[in-house]
């Protein structure tokens, strides 16, 4: 089946709800059984039914199957929020004495976990450079366990070479995980380029209306009964709520992500022209880090970009973020709405340096139109030559 016909109907099984075309909410905790030998079975790593509410209802199985489908891997377990992913899987595969080695342009709460919570379990993190493609082979250690990559990166958008590192990685002996929020499920298939592991926020792009909280661990069949028991065991399992609306917002990605990368694409190179901006940051550009496996590996790009502003006061920023009316400040994306916030990178990166004096602002163009998203940056961007 071509993609688009996969998102409509990949996890419906009508006919196993009454015909209901959509998987109906199931909100459960007790489940019963009628035999003894049924109780039993389900007491069984491997059952496949619903056992348990913390372990999955149908509304969750149907959202898991149907990401594991489009996004290329043979199982997924849906988690609390995207941040619950991340720490699911790391926890899942580091020990105490063990090494990881992480892009240096992570998203942020990622990067905590790593400097804040892994120490106190013995687990060593080393950031690198995430340009540097198979050079990765010479941090790999004995004791090193996990790679973990995201592309494009957070905040500044680099694009990793996945297919070099992932393959560095296996033959040191590590599996690969991979952050894919940026280009969800559909725009980049990361179990085509080596990856064992893909975690995502299910907040962004698959809920798309900003209203939902939820991560998503998609793997190998190698990798599924490694994860599965941390999963189950952390108990950041997720409401049924979101799961059915995550499901829903799936049915529509397709849709929305063309209409996303399209006036993302139009205000980046509307913004290139702009004299108050010194670059931006997009995988699209030709000139962008990375811009070549972007080209060779992903299949389209999301909303979510980034720009720089020549240096300037924080009257000047203020001048121009506070009158805006369309553009929001928020931390999250991959909604409907457009959102524009600054960025401070001194902070966030030790194994490569950003010194750029100007204002890093992260910009996400949501469905409005593109037109008068740039009538709204125009007279921002008028308010900050103003208040200059």
């Amino acid at each position: 089946m071509k993609e688009a016909t996969t998102i409509a109907t990949a996890g419906l099984d009508p006919f196993s709800n009454h015909g209901v075309v959509n998987p109906p909410v199931y909100h459960a905790s007790t489940i019963v059984f009628p035999t003894l030998a049924e109780w039993q079975a389900s007491r069984d790593p491997n059952y496949k039914g619903t056992r348990y509410g913390r372990a999955g209802t149908p509304t969750t199985f149907a959202l898991q199957d149907a990401v594991a489908e489009i996004e290329g891997g043979d199982r997924c377990l849906a988690v609390a929020c995207g941040a619950a992913a991340v720490c699911t899987v790391l926890l899942t595969f580091a020990d105490a004495g063990d090494h990881v080695l992480v892009a240096d342009t992570v998203y942020g709460p990622t990067r905590r976990v790593c400097q804040e919570m892994l120490p106190r379990f013995g687990i060593e993190t080393t950031f690198y450079d995430p340009m540097i493609g198979a050079g990765i082979a010479g941090l790999l250690r004995p004791n090193t366990k996990l790679v973990y990559l995201e592309a494009p990166g957070s905040m500044t958008f680099e694009v990793q070479d996945v297919p070099a590192i992932t393959a560095a990685a296996h033959a040191g002996g590590a599996i690969t995980v991979f952050d894919n929020t940026w280009a969800s499920p559909l725009f980049f298939k990361p179990f085509e380029h080596g990856v064992d592991v893909s975690v995502s926020a299910a907040t962004k792009y698959v809920g798309g209306h900003s209203d939902i909280m939820l991560g998503l661990i998609t793997m190998t069949e190698a990798m599924f009964p490694i994860i599965q028991p941390t999963v189950i065991n952390l108990g950041g399992c997720p409401g049924p709520d979101d799961c059915y609306l995550a499901l829903r917002g799936l049915r529509t990605l397709g849709v929305r992500l063309a209409r996303h990368q399209e006036s993302a694409l139009d205000l980046a190179h509307w913004l290139l022209d702009r004299p108050e901006v010194s670059r931006v940051m997009h995988p699209a550009l030709a000139d962008h880090p990375g811009h070549e496996f972007w080209k060779r590996d992903f299949l389209g790009s999301s909303g979510l970009f980034g720009f720089v502003l020549n240096p300037l006061s924080q009257t000047a920023l203020a001048a121009m973020l506070d009158g805006m009316t369309l553009f929001h400040m928020g931390a999250s994306w991959g909604g409907f709405e457009s959102l524009l916030i600054p960025a401070s990178l001194e902070k966030m990166r030790t194994a490569t340096v950003w010194d750029d004096p100007g204002q890093v602002m992260r910009i996400h163009v949501g469905l409005e139109d593109v037109d008068d998203l740039k009538a709204d940056l125009d007279a921002g961007l008028k308010r900050l030559r103003n208040a200059s």
